[in-house]
């Protein structure tokens, strides 16, 4: 089983001179529907409402066979309203409402109940960021770390979370936790100004290592509970084609062509096809972060183009509709 904690809203997408239509999203739902429909068991664990946008965020959930093992509750469900200018690229705007109901560790001090059966975790953009969710998901998220594989997405919304030092501070808490980051060159760039995206991506391989060489951003504070940083950090970069570094070297590919119609959930698409290739070569679960650790620029490669497909799938038709794996294989 895989996990994916987060957000849920409805994207009210606005095209110019027309009405707004809306499309269920949310970029760790986004993710949890990748992954359901490249063949992997996984759990969406986020908050929605019983109104007519809940009951919409239900019925895309269920119909692609993603599990939802928390109730929907009285409070409204979360709004994105994306304006697209004429190139499709998405500006948004958010009326937002999150925490996570039933968060937190067991008793124990173990992880959390519903992630007992989970070899894979994954979290990121308003519910890593937003109190008091952020709190809840952070809990879940270091619990869970003993056992399980942890992807992260930073996917920063400069219009809700706008201090850039708190946001680097909440970013770095989950990139110490990751194996799997992705970010996009916009997020790095805001987060770290004037540090090259990719300087930044190295640095956060290293988080908890010594400090990088002239420089201390990201944070350096070791975690004497794990050696290192993430296994794989992944920078998206718009045309240029993502770029990815792991232990043993660095990795890039180009875009596929596509014929864009909007941006709309490519990075999310992205991150659940990069995790897809995870469990694919069954990486995933605590027992095998090392090896994780360990695979080859090669590879690294290969997972990228893979995600990079992904994206391209979906930037070719309208909203956040990722790809089966049967449209994957297609292209």
């Amino acid at each position: 089983m895989l996990t994916v904690i987060g957000e849920a809203l409805v994207d009210e997408v606005v095209r110019p001179g027309q009405a707004p239509v809306p499309h269920v999203g949310g970029s760790p739902l986004n993710v949890a529907v990748g992954l359901a429909r490249l063949g992997h068991p996984v759990q969406f664990l986020g908050r929605f409402g019983t109104d007519p946008y809940g009951v919409m965020v239900s019925t895309h959930l269920h119909a692609n066979d993603v599990l939802v093992p928390v109730a929907p509750d009285a409070r409204p469900t979360s709004v994105a309203r994306a304006t697209l200018d004429g190139d499709g690229a998405a500006s948004y705007e958010f009326s937002l409402d999150w925490e996570l109901p039933g968060a937190g560790p067991d008793a124990s001090g173990g992880p959390n109940f519903m992630l007992s059966a989970s070899t894979l975790v994954h979290t990121g953009s308003i519910a890593a960021m937003l109190a008091p969710g952020a709190d809840q998901v952070l809990a879940m998220v270091r619990s869970a770390h003993p056992r399980v594989t942890i992807g992260y997405d930073p996917n920063c919304r400069p219009s809700i979370i706008a201090d850039v030092d708190y946001a680097r501070a909440q970013a770095e808490k989950f990139v110490r936790l990751a194996d799997v980051v992705k970010a996009s060159d916009e997020d790095l760039e805001w987060l770290y100004p004037g540090v090259d995206p990719l300087d930044s991506a190295r640095r956060w391989l290293n988080i908890n290592g010594a400090p990088a060489a002239g420089n201390s951003r990201p944070g350096t504070a070791r975690d004497t509970g794990r050696a290192g940083g993430p296994a794989v950090v992944v920078v998206t970069r718009g045309g240029e084609g993502p770029w990815a570094v792991c232990a043993a070297g660095e990795a890039s590919c180009p875009v596929p062509q596509a014929a864009v119609v909007d941006t709309v959930g490519a990075g999310d698409s992205f991150m659940a096809a990069l995790l897809s290739a995870v469990v694919d070569r069954e990486l995933d679960g605590a027992q095998r972060r090392e090896e994780l650790r360990a695979i080859s620029a090669e590879e690294l490669a290969a997972m990228i183009r893979h995600a990079a497909r992904a994206a391209a799938v979906t930037v070719s038709r309208a909203g956040a509709n990722p790809p089966t794996r049967a449209e994957l294989h297609a292209h």
